[in-house]
This record gives C-alpha cells, structure tokens and sequence, in this order.
C-alpha cells in the first residue's frame, strides 16, 4: 500500500500556486530578491560596512567592519534579534563571521531592511565605543 508515514511536502507549495497562481508567486519572488538588491546597494554605500557575497537572489551577507569584527558582529546580531527590529542570522563566508539577511516573507518591504541597516550601523558604533575602540574598519 501506499507509504502513509511520509509528509508530502510539496503540497503546501502545491496549494499555494494553486491558490495564488504561478505569476503571482514569481513576482512576489522577485520582489523579495529586489528588496535584497536594495539593501545590498546600501551596504555597499556605507564605508562602515562591508558586503561579503554579491547579491544573487534574496540573501545578503554583510558585516560592519572592525579589527574584531567576528566577535563584534555575532553581538550585533544577537542585539538585533532581542530588540525584534530584525531577526538576521549568522554565517561564515570565506571563513569571515557574516550578518545574513534572508529576505523571504512577501509583506517585507524595503524599509524594513533600510531599518535593519540603521539598527547594524547603531548597535556596531554602540558596541565599538563600549569597548572603548574607535571602530576603525577592517
């Protein structure tokens, strides 16, 4: 008989075109993945940031730059996720400590990410002058 102990887990995504349609899905992709272009294009503007990876899609990994900035990072993003203005992960690329952003929910518009930006470039400044250091980008 048939496996019945298996989740079927294309099904929800199944539903979901059915219910909304394939042009309404792309587009709600592609606007997500526009949202990430943006916030890359303003990481890139600001001199105390630093984007590790091109923006191909949706995600977008940075990080505010300093002599420690692994250890300064990892405290930015647990800062962020306790205020709730964001809720970025952690990861590694080339072997450096990233802010990932993963732009996934369609009701995120771009100034959420911009206000993402704001709350890295504060809690980063914030964090540098607690320590007692000048910030000076690595």
């Amino acid at each position: 008989g048939p496996d019945l102990s298996r989740s079927f887990r294309a099904l929800k995504t199944w539903f979901t075109i059915k219910t909304y349609g394939a042009a309404a899905m792309g587009a709600a992709i592609a606007r997500t993945c526009a949202i990430a272009r943006g916030l890359g294009a303003r990481v890139a503007a600001e001199p105390e940031l630093e984007l590790l990876a091109p923006v191909q899609l949706n995600i977008v990994c940075f990080r505010f730059r300093d002599p420690q900035a692994d250890d300064l990072n990892a405290e930015i993003v647990a800062r962020l996720q306790l205020s709730g203005i964001g809720a970025p992960s952690l990861t590694k690329v080339g072997g450096a400590v990233a802010i990932r952003c993963a732009i996934v929910n369609h009701r995120t518009r771009p100034e959420d990410v911009q206000a993402v930006a704001d709350a890295v470039l504060t809690q980063g400044r914030a964090i540098v002058a607690e320590r007692g250091g000048l910030g000076t980008p690595g």
